[in-house]
């Protein structure tokens, strides 16, 4: 068993199927704290729903964020951060203390970086007439979506694709391959 924080700034939707796998005894592992940079976040709503702890973010300035997000998670027992669906970028602070990966809607180096989240990848990749995407799930560093690649997983791109028919396959095939990641940290 080993303790997770997961930071989301959105649905929550990685969030729900981490607990849900949590729940059904497939994961070993233990959510201490959910933590957003957004107060409307639903996933705010799913952790409160699971009795989990939630904290967001009151600072602005990234500088002033790292040390806000240090002070809190010191109260906690932190063995992994997982970004779902995190959209800020983490400070120094963090990443030197903690072991951070994030998942990615897209196959890394291509259609990463500042701007390129959600909606933005799938409409990238789909501009581009790609035939391929993917997930990839990567440690953190200080640069978006630069770190180093834990893995990646293939979805194919159809020519009638919307991004949003995109997006329903890559999330599929996200929620599956951090689960079996996150499996791999339970050793």
């Amino acid at each position: 068993m080993y303790n997770l924080v997961v930071f989301a700034s959105g649905n929550g939707s990685t969030l729900q199927a981490i607990i849900d796998n949590i729940n059904s005894g497939n994961l070993k592992a233990n959510i201490q704290l959910v933590v957003s940079n957004n107060p409307n976040a639903f996933a705010l709503s799913r952790a409160q729903n699971a009795n989990i702890p939630t904290y967001i973010i009151k600072s602005k300035l990234p500088s002033e964020i790292d040390a806000e997000l240090l002070d809190v998670l010191s109260h906690y027992d932190v063995d992994l951060i997982v970004l779902a669906g995190y959209l800020k970028l983490i400070g120094s602070g963090l990443i030197n203390k903690y072991a951070i990966i994030n998942t990615h809607p897209a196959l890394l180096p291509k259609y990463g970086g500042k701007g390129m989240y959600g909606m933005n990848v799938h409409r990238a990749v789909i501009n581009a007439n790609e035939t391929k995407s993917g997930v990839t799930l990567h440690y953190v560093n200080e640069k978006y979506d630069s770190g180093d690649i834990i893995s990646q997983t293939v979805v194919d791109v159809f020519p009638e694709d919307t991004p949003e028919d995109l997006a329903a396959r890559v999330q599929r095939a996200e929620k599956i391959q951090l689960i079996n990641v996150l499996k791999e940290f339970e050793k």
